[in-house]
Order: structure tokens, then C-alpha cells, then sequence
């Protein structure tokens, strides 16, 4: 079952730590948000593989969005 990463909060995506096809195990680093100077990773929950990376670096996100989709 595919696992969607989510947004918890607006946020400037600061980073892109994970890419299409990697594969990520519980709590790894997704991306890294960036919102009032500080930084804030968003990790995978589950293990698998990254199948979607929906943002870029310099993206805005608001809570809720899409993030990732992990498989």
C-alpha cells in the first residue's frame, strides 16, 4: 500500500533529500522545509521506495499537501 507524505504545516521546501526510485526506511529524511528560519526534515514513516516526489526546492507547500508517495 502506497504511503503518502504530507505537509504538516506552510513551509518553504528548503531541500529535496530523496529522489524517484530511492528507497527510504522509518524515519529517513524526505525533504527539509524550511518556515520562520528554521529547518524542519520530513521523514518517511514506513520503508519503501520513493515512487513520487511532488514538490521542488523553492516550492511553497500549505498543511496538507503533497509531498512524496512511498511504496
Amino acid at each position: 500500500m502506497a504511503e503518502e507524505v504530507r505537509a504538516e504545516m506552510v513551509a518553504n521546501v528548503w531541500k529535496v533529500v530523496a529522489k524517484k526510485g530511492d528507497t527510504v526506511t522509518d524515519a529517513d529524511p524526505i525533504v527539509i522545509l524550511e518556515s520562520m528560519k528554521m529547518e524542519i526534515p520530513v521523514h518517511a514513516e514506513d520503508e519503501g521506495t520513493v515512487a513520487e516526489i511532488a514538490v521542488s526546492e523553492g516550492d511553497v507547500v500549505s498543511e496538507g499537501d503533497l509531498i512524496a508517495v512511498i511504496e
